[in-house]
């Protein structure tokens, strides 16, 4: 594809979606009156405006102005059984009717069954709950430096571990500067965080090797995802998990796996059992929630106990006020125990959908003569992925083996995957983000047909421009 700008293009969808989606439009002019650029979370907030919400269901989604739309958003990839499905909002609706479900600031039974349940699947010690993937993945580093006495935290370039100060560093590709995945993501950190955090390369294990061999001795943990996520739904090599397992063991570093977007997506437990590797502490989210605030730090319970009265309560780790809020963790138990009783079909499913989404898309674009390339397929480790991002490479012999690579914007078309995609796919009742998303048990072949029809559609507006 060539090299060019969509300025005009994109004010074009604007307009046309302004006209398209008038309600949605009005409401945003509203929200902007109250709230920061008329949202609280920018992956929400498309350009123009995005579509304003009233009925989720399954794999498709209502908007103000009555449209039907086939979403692969999907609750930020949370979701492996759609919105709102039955299996957990019959327990909620149930629990909320012997007013258990707002019980906040007690302890009770949900806490033991899906702490048990995490421990279970994944090989935990001891688990400690909160709200969000952000702090989750924060208290691990928390904990990894208390264990440690270490300063230096490695992550790899284009991995995101959420708002908080140690993730917020090497997430963002800076070309313009030259400095790839090495700039920091926000203003207001603590002055020490650049210094802190140590970027690395995804899936290139010489790199791995050399920062170890520079820093080893000062380094607390490194945090990495088994399939990442942001950076463009890739699945870590084999080689380069256990190397960096061998090199933790070696230089006294712990190994943290983020697992917030992997865990239970392939398997009803974490990913990293797939790798055959147990690392010292790992974070989960998104998909143990069922659709509810959960998220949880796992791990080895000497680690573990420097939260509580064991270890001296070194780390403050409570959680918040609504960790483990009932209504939250009884949604929790209600995906876990369907999961792991019917994970056979379930992610048989996914990986099915995920492989059709894919084929389908990049068939759909070349039909009409422009070359794409999908993420999302899978290694000798992780089947296919339910989750993908659509790239637009200027070259036909392009790979994609790093974030660097899907996110370079000399090696693809970002603004197109970014930006006018998800915009003509909304003029065409399809939601995406990152240029795709993730399939869901209640996505169908017609979905996919669907979503394939659109792509085609937008692909022949885009020849029409060029």
């Amino acid at each position: 594809m060539e090299r060019t700008g969509h300025k005009d293009l994109l004010t074009k969808l604007a307009k046309e979606y302004s006209r398209y989606a008038p309600k949605s439009a009005a409401l945003n002019k509203r929200a902007t009156q109250v709230q920061v650029d008329g949202g609280s979370h920018a992956m929400r907030l498309l350009e123009p405006f995005p579509p304003r919400i009233v009925v989720a269901e399954g794999a498709w989604l209502r908007d103000e102005d009555g449209h039907d739309i086939l979403d692969f958003w999907q609750g930020h990839h949370a979701n492996v059984l759609g919105h709102n499905p039955k299996v957990v909002t019959s327990a909620l609706a149930a629990a909320f009717e012997t007013r258990f479900g707002l019980l906040t600031g007690f302890a009770d039974r949900l806490q033991v069954e899906v702490a048990e349940i995490l421990c279970q699947q994944t090989g935990a010690e001891r688990v400690r709950f909160t709200t969000s993937g952000s702090l989750a993945t924060m208290y691990a580093v928390l904990l990894a430096k208390a264990f440690t006495q270490r300063r230096l935290v490695m992550k790899v370039g284009g991995g995101w571990h959420g708002a908080q100060p140690w993730g917020l560093k090497g997430v963002s590709f800076c070309a313009t500067r030259g400095t790839g995945f090495q700039g920091v993501e926000s203003e207001g950190l603590p002055q020490a965080i650049p210094d802190e955090v140590l970027v690395t390369r995804f899936n290139d294990t010489t790199m791995l090797r050399d920062d170890f061999r520079q820093h080893g001795d000062q380094v607390a943990c490194f945090i990495v995802e088994p399939f990442i996520g942001a950076g463009g739904f890739m699945a870590a090599s084999r080689e380069y998990l256990q190397t960096a397992r061998q090199l933790t063991l070696h230089y006294g570093a712990l190994l943290v796996f983020d697992e917030v977007v992997s865990g239970f997506r392939f398997r009803a437990g974490d990913a990293g059992a797939l790798y055959g590797i147990r690392p010292d502490l790992a974070a989960f989210g998104k998909t143990i929630g069922g659709g509810m605030p959960v998220a949880a730090v796992a791990g080895r319970a000497e680690v573990m106990e420097l939260v509580g009265r064991k270890g001296g309560s070194r780390v403050k780790f409570s959680g918040g006020s609504y960790s483990c809020h009932p209504a939250s963790l009884l949604a929790a138990k209600a995906q876990m125990e369907y999961l792991v009783a019917h994970e056979t079909e379930v992610y048989r499913q996914l990986t099915t959908l995920g492989e059709l989404t894919r084929q389908t898309m990049e068939s759909a674009f070349a039909k009409e003569g422009i070359h794409t390339l999908s993420s999302g397929y899978g290694n000798d480790v992780l089947p296919g992925s339910s989750i993908n991002m659509l790239l637009f490479p200027y070259r036909e012999d392009f790979q994609l083996l790093t974030p660097e690579d899907a996110h370079d914007p000399a090696l693809t078309d970002i603004e197109l995957r970014e930006k006018v995609l998800p915009l003509a796919l909304l003029l065409e009742n399809v939601h995406v983000v990152h240029g795709s998303g993730s399939v869901t048990t209640a996505h169908t072949e017609a979905d996919i047909a669907f979503l394939g029809e659109a792509c085609q559609r937008v692909a022949k507006r885009l020849k029409n421009v060029r």
